[in-house]
């Protein structure tokens, strides 16, 4: 499917490792969508259930049938209202620096269509290290390895809670250190957001747990 893994399927679904780079939806200006993608392979197109941002690759989740796609809704809705873990949805991001504490719950509330939003933000510290990056003169990236799951799902939330911890991912262009971006691009080549969607489990009805590796890029923090 023009470079789109699938890492899971059956009756009720298609599980898609997105690459990063790759628009979700379709609009003004995107050449190229998963949804059109799809579209192009199966008839009818199975139905997304929930987003990834452009620059986040990872597990994305599709539905074959109008039914599958309301129930896999409600369920993961439930979800982030705390039901009994029947979902799990994790990433796992590199940032700057190393947080204060080597796990944590982040729950600043974020703006959101000029609302102020509830939003948590659940993290762990994986690893954490250093790498040598050719500036003049040489530096010492301090960076860490975070897993993450997430209680709510407002936009570009693991992004901007972690920005605001002054720990950004690395590679976003958004809200990130751009001249550190712009150092980790000349020294290792990163042109890419260090986000990836790594982890979803869908207990109630499918009994669904699908992993997707890491994408290359990570291997220099990894």
């Amino acid at each position: 499917m023009k470079n789109i893994e699938i890492l899971y399927e059956d009756d009720f679904s298609v599980i898609i490792n997105k690459p990063a780079g790759l628009a979700v939806q379709g609009g003004k200006g995107v050449k190229t969508s998963l949804d059109k993608l799809l579209a192009e392979i199966r008839s009818p197109p199975p139905l997304l259930v929930h987003r990834l941002d452009k620059d986040t690759s990872g597990i994305l989740l599709a539905a074959k049938t109008k039914e599958a796609a309301a129930l896999f809704s409600r369920i993961l809705a439930d979800g982030k209202q705390g039901g009994e873990n029947r979902t799990v949805k994790q990433y796992i991001a590199v940032c700057a620096g190393k947080p204060e504490k080597n796990s944590g719950i982040i729950t600043e509330d974020l703006m959101i269509r000029n609302n102020l939003k509830k939003s948590e933000t659940r993290y762990k510290v994986l690893k954490s290290g250093n790498l040598s990056l050719s500036d003049d003169p040489p530096l010492a990236l301090e960076f860490s390895v975070l897993e993450i799951e997430l209680g709510t799902g407002r936009m570009h939330q693991i992004r901007r809670h972690l920005a605001m911890r002054e720990n950004p991912v690395l590679g976003d262009d958004k809200y990130g250190d751009f001249a550190l971006n712009k150092k980790l691009h000349k020294a290792c080549g990163l042109k890419r957001l260090l986000l990836h969607s790594s982890r979803l489990v869908v207990k109630e009805r499918f009994n669904l747990d699908i992993s997707a590796p890491l994408p290359v890029y990570f291997r220099p923090f990894t």
